[in-house]
C-alpha cells in the first residue's frame, strides 16, 4: 500500500557517504512528519518512505540528483570589493542573504574574501553529494 499523500512521521539519520552525520531526528527526539509525495522532502526521501510499512526501517542511498541537486558553478557569485560595505567585517563561511530576480531571500556561504571582491555560494551546502538516509516509518496517518 503506498503511502503517497498521506502524512507520515519518520525517523532518520543523514550522512554523507564517508560516514559523517549532517542531520538526525533521533538527536531532536521527535520524528520528522510530512506528506509523502507532496514535494515537501528531497525527492529520494519521499521515494524511499513511499512503499515502506510502520516498523520498517531501511537504509538507501540517494545519488546528487535526487537529493539537493548538483553543484551549479553559476550559483557562485563573486562581488567586487568596491560594491561591498563593511567588507572588512565579512569571513570566509559567513553566511549571507541574497535576493533573488523577485526579491526572495537566497541563502549563501561567504568562500572567500580578497582583492578581487567577496565571492558566495549560493548552491545548498549539500549540493554535489550522494547522500545516505537511515529511515524508520513511524506513523502513518490516513
Amino acid at each position: 500500500m503506498s503511502n503517497e499523500g498521506k502524512k507520515v512521521k519518520t525517523h532518520y539519520r543523514g550522512t554523507l557517504e564517508d560516514g559523517t552525520q549532517f542531520d538526525s531526528s533521533y538527536d531532536r527526539g521527535e520524528p520528522l512528519a510530512f506528506t509523502c509525495g507532496a514535494g515537501q522532502m528531497i525527492a529520494g526521501f519521499d521515494a524511499a518512505v513511499k512503499d515502506m510499512q510502520v516498523g520498517e526501517k531501511k537504509t538507501v542511498h540517494i545519488p546528487a540528483d535526487q537529493a539537493y541537486g548538483e553543484h551549479r558553478d553559476d550559483l557562485v557569485i563573486t562581488f567586487p570589493a568596491s560594491q561591498v560595505p563593511n567588507i572588512s567585517d565579512i569571513n570566509v563561511g559567513d553566511k549571507v542573504m541574497l535576493s533573488g530576480p523577485m526579491g526572495q531571500p537566497i541563502p549563501a556561504t561567504v568562500t572567500a574574501v580578497g582583492e578581487p571582491g567577496v565571492t558566495v555560494d549560493a548552491n545548498h551546502e549539500l549540493a554535489g553529494k550522494p547522500l545516505v538516509f537511515d529511515i524508520e516509518l513511524v506513523e502513518v496517518e490516513d
